[in-house]
């Protein structure tokens, strides 16, 4: 989102930049029943979903229930403050396992480690793949027939619990002589075996797969998509912070299927902000609030 332009600076200081784009962070809190997979069958659904699933894995599983999102430009520590409320209102012993799926972004999971340290962090599958996707066009090129079948058996020892096994052989391929003729390539190389090594603590899918756990942030993704960019990233746009900040809250209120109970709240508050008298029941008959006005004087003087 953009906010409303302000006078360019003749010139730009130093990590200053042309723009003022700002952030949104999205939360969703949700909950799930567990739904065991195997790492050839999560596999199989990233690089060949048309395929029928195996007798042992079955196709139907249950979707997030109880869904809450919120949105917000007041920065990562606010989104996850907001979060950590909704947590508590339905934590509670019926609650087996807490899960926190983010992407590889460090300064956002020491945020999390910090505001929920009783959830397993887990490193989105997705991000992890996209990593593994640079690796190999790095190492042969976009068109390259062999590129598929390289990122789907990395993301099958990914899935095994075996990210070292991945960040070794990459760290080997990013420094055989002749390999890469282009800086570019091998410094996406070498920028792909530390991403993962730094985030294997978070990658055990092994472990989390035997548990049903979810691997994937779905349901971030598809709200980033049409709660912020489908209505504000438009061409065009022009947003300040205080309207752009109060669209997302109405939408997250839409979305979490709260907009009738929101504007009975809304009404009832402005009745006692405007209104000396009690809010009507629900069925009531609404009152003649003019007639309760002070009279009008009789310009003539006289008093009937």
């Amino acid at each position: 989102m953009r906010p409303c332009p302000q006078p360019a600076p003749l010139r730009l200081g130093k990590g200053q930049k042309h723009g003022g784009k700002k952030e949104a962070v999205l939360t969703a809190v949700y909950t799930i029943a567990p739904a065991v997979r195997t790492p050839t069958a999560v596999v199989q659904s990233l690089f060949a979903p048309s395929a029928a699933p195996a007798a042992a894995e079955p196709r139907a599983r249950s979707g997030p229930r109880h869904k809450r999102q919120w949105a917000t430009l007041a920065g990562k520590d606010s989104a996850l403050a907001e979060a950590a409320a909704r947590v508590t209102q339905r934590d509670g012993l019926h609650v087996q396992h807490r899960v926190a799926l983010t992407d590889g972004s460090q300064a956002l999971q020491e945020r999390v480690r910090r505001q929920f340290p009783a959830f397993t962090l887990v490193l989105d599958l997705i991000h992890a793949t996209e990593y593994l996707w640079k690796a190999a066009n790095a190492l042969l090129g976009e068109t390259h027939p062999d590129r598929t079948a390289g990122v789907q058996a990395r993301t099958l020892l990914l899935l095994q619990s075996q990210a070292s096994e991945v960040v070794d052989d990459l760290t080997r391929l990013a420094q055989v002589a002749g390999r890469t003729k282009c800086k570019r390539q091998a410094t996406i190389l070498q920028g792909v075996a530390p991403y993962l090594a730094r985030n294997a603590p978070y990658m055990q899918y092994a472990t989390y797969l035997a548990h049903g756990w979810p691997i994937a942030t779905g349901v971030i993704e598809g709200a980033c998509r049409h709660v912020v960019k489908d209505r504000c990233e438009q061409s065009g746009m022009r947003w300040t912070i205080k309207g752009a900040e109060a669209l997302l809250h109405l939408r997250c209120v839409h979305e979490n299927g709260d907009w009738d109970t929101y504007h009975a709240f809304r009404r009832r508050q402005r009745h006692q902000r405007l209104y000396a008298l009690p809010y009507p029941a629900a069925g009531a008959t609404p009152l003649d609030l003019h007639a309760l006005e002070a009279p009008t004087p009789d310009p003539t003087g006289v008093a009937a």
